[in-house]
């Protein structure tokens, strides 16, 4: 179940789920258009391979969209950053998904991690790849993905943020900091 455009606005105003900054036109009937901040992570070295059981800390180079915006070539990948930071209440998971419009340009804006768990405080990243034969302009502050709100059956025993979680508070796109346990 998502929750509705008048349940998110209801639960914005009384600061259950904080989304800032939050724009009430960009609610929809079941999600809240989310913004393309101005910077990226583009690969550093491709080629090189990266081994998942120790992955190098700064892979990525850190970017920023000019006011022309940044050309995303067919294949190229990158990771960016909404413009909102946003904090879940232990209750509410999240989805992030992409616009409509641009996946049917072949734009790809979370490769595999578009589940933003209980808990979580901070701006979503995203995994944005061009799968398109055509380059694809981005543009700052351009809408770029959808955030649905998802109650759960129950508030979970250790909400993001109460463990040692790699992305708690993250500011800008982040990378990978995966761990093999």
């Amino acid at each position: 179940m998502l929750l509705s455009d008048h349940e998110i606005r209801d639960r914005v105003r009384t600061g259950e789920v904080a989304i800032a900054p939050f724009d009430e036109r960009r609610v929809q009937p079941a999600s809240v258009d989310l913004l393309l901040d101005h910077y990226l992570r583009i690969p550093r070295q491709p080629g090189r391979e990266i081994d998942v059981a120790q992955v190098w800390a700064g892979h990525t180079v850190l970017a920023e969209i000019d006011e022309g915006g940044w050309v995303l070539q067919p294949g190229d990948f990158v990771l960016a950053s909404t413009v909102e930071r946003i904090k879940l209440p232990d209750c509410l998971a999240a989805r992030v998904e992409g616009k409509s419009s641009l996946g049917r340009l072949g734009l790809a804006v979370h490769v595999t991690a578009g589940f933003i768990d209980p808990g979580f405080a901070g701006q979503v990243t995203l995994e944005i790849a061009n799968l398109s034969p055509w380059p694809i302009r981005l543009r700052r502050q351009m809408p770029i993905a959808q955030l649905c709100l998802i109650p759960m059956s129950a508030v979970p025993e250790r909400p993001y943020g109460s463990a040692d979680n790699h992305y708690q508070g993250q500011y800008g796109p982040t990378e990978s900091r995966y761990e093999m346990r």
